[in-house]
């Protein structure tokens, strides 16, 4: 009886095993998705809508030779053939950021600093002279407008969504070649303390920057605008106007670009907070500031904010709106983008006593000097 039991099962079992071989070879593996290619990623988009509104601005100046210099001492002109040139015209180049339909464009201001033409060159083959509209050294920016119609704003980011590590792309006119493209990532926010008397807050990047990307965009890869390529912080410590490709990249963030060229399209200057006070770092050792960081008290203008408020010189600085104290710079860049009328709270030391004092932030209309004003 198991004999026959065994037998009768053979069939259903071989019937199995096959019907699981023909599931597997021809009903399973023809719908089996094919694994997907490797994803290609590619900027061109971003590329594509912010590259019609970085330009190439291209500058002339005039500058007296030497010889033309020694002219003016009698005992010199013998010496200088009568045919010697007396001028020479020097030429440099940069990039620039269309900003509005109007024709106004950022760039840096050690771009057309001097300069007696400016021609800007626009990525669909047409060009212009451009006007100054204002310029800020203490920022390094400046603003042209230039008259042609159907111009392209690139689209504004806001740099302070910007992450260290997001990738970035710097477009500009390296070596005059043309408009080129190179790609990094964001190495570090609030870069400062590299220039004296600077307003500085710099976004630092590994993106390439030669020697006419000067003034260019930083975009991310939507194509939206975080910054204006500025300078390379390079390895002996010099900050160089784009001159090399090597080095630190460093961009003024497109909020503080924001901020200056509306006040140059609405004023023609930069109106800066003021508080009227003189001070110097100083270690407090004890104190109740984070790391010790404070601010001694050098200077009080008469009548200004600072004086006002009741702060002395002497006084030892630890705060300003509760926030500590960390570097001179950074405090002097803080009060600087305020507005006049701000409300300021100062935390301050004097004769081991804490006193919050009130101010009201004043006008700045001139570069400042080395420390906050």
């Amino acid at each position: 009886m198991g004999h026959l039991l065994r037998l009768a099962l053979w069939p259903t079992i071989a019937g199995i095993l096959a019907g699981i071989l023909i599931l597997d070879r021809w009903i399973l593996s023809d719908n089996t998705p094919e694994p997907a290619p490797p994803a290609v990623t590619s900027y061109a988009r971003a590329v594509q809508s912010a590259t019609p509104s970085v330009v190439n601005i291209y500058t002339r100046k005039v500058v007296p030779t030497r010889a033309a210099a020694l002219l003016n001492d009698p005992f010199w002109r013998q010496f200088v053939p009568r045919n010697q040139p007396r001028q020479r015209v020097e030429q440099s180049l940069g990039s620039g950021v269309i900003l509005s339909t109007e024709g106004h464009i950022v760039t840096n201001n050690h771009v057309i600093d001097g300069a007696d033409a400016i021609q800007v060159l626009l990525s669909d083959g047409r060009n212009a002279a451009a006007q100054i509209i204002g310029t800020d050294p203490a920022t390094d920016l400046a603003l042209l407008q230039i008259d042609l119609p159907d111009l392209t704003p690139i689209e504004m980011g806001s740099s302070s969504d910007a992450r260290v590590g997001d990738i970035v792309l710097a477009i500009g006119n390296p070596l005059g070649f043309g408009q080129s493209v190179t790609q990094g990532i964001i190495s570090g926010l609030e870069r400062y303390g590299l220039q004296t008397g600077l307003y500085e807050s710099y976004i630092q990047t590994d993106a390439i920057i030669h020697q006419g990307n000067s003034g260019g965009a930083l975009i991310d890869t939507s194509g939206r605008l975080l910054g204006i390529n500025a300078l390379i912080y390079t390895s002996d410590n010099q900050a160089s106007s784009g001159r090399m490709g090597i080095g630190i990249g460093l961009a003024i963030p497109v909020d503080l670009a924001r901020f200056v060229m509306a006040d140059l399209i609405e004023y023609g200057q930069v109106i800066r907070g003021w508080l009227g006070v003189q001070v110097e770092p100083r270690l407090l050792r004890g104190g109740d500031a984070p790391d010790g960081q404070s601010l001694v008290v050098t200077g009080v203008a008469e009548g200004g904010p600072a004086d006002k408020a009741g702060l002395r010189t002497g006084d030892v600085i630890t705060h300003f709106n509760n926030e500590a104290v960390e570097d001179v710079r950074r405090t002097m860049y803080d009060i600087a983008m305020l507005r006049p009328g701000d409300r300021l709270q100062i935390t301050a030391i004097r004769d081991g006593q804490t006193l919050d004092l009130r101010a009201v932030v004043g006008a700045q209309t001139q570069s400042p000097g080395p420390a906050p004003q």
